[in-house]
């Protein structure tokens, strides 16, 4: 076997769970051989460099076999090896994300807690709407 479909040897090599979302993803142009956009159909052989994109991370990797069936994590990733800027790159993008701070933490207005809740209560009083009330009589 000198080549096998892009989708087939990204779902034996675990970078997707199902052939359909390796074929979804490709589709969307989130993988591509040698630098080209490809169709789930594109043949790859030994040696063809890979950048897959799975959300975040982005990965380039070399592919070393080919194999028709997905078999157990260390078997599949004896089928790529992955390039030392693209650990790299993913080691700082992860370091990058640890560091960032918390969004919600951020938020200096938000959702009323119960007191404020009360507190808001309180305020309004016995007023039934937010218009001020005419206090001429003439009603």
């Amino acid at each position: 076997m000198n080549s096998l479909r892009i989708d087939k040897w990204l779902w034996a090599a675990r970078f997707y769970k199902t052939r359909s979302l390796a074929t979804d993803e490709i589709g969307k142009g989130r993988v591509q051989i040698n630098g080209q956009d490809v169709k789930p159909a594109r043949e790859v052989r030994v040696g063809d460099e890979i950048t897959v994109r799975q959300g975040l991370v982005t990965r380039v990797v070399q592919v070393r076999g080919l194999s028709l069936q997905r078999g157990p994590a260390p078997v599949a990733q004896m089928l790529y090896a992955e390039t030392a800027e693209s650990l790299l790159t993913r080691e700082q993008a992860a370091e990058q994300r640890r560091l960032a701070p918390e969004p919600a933490q951020t938020l200096v207005h938000g959702r009323p807690t119960k007191r404020d809740r009360r507190d808001l209560q309180q305020a309004w009083g016995t007023r039934w709407s937010a218009a001020l009330d005419d206090n001429t009589g003439d009603r």
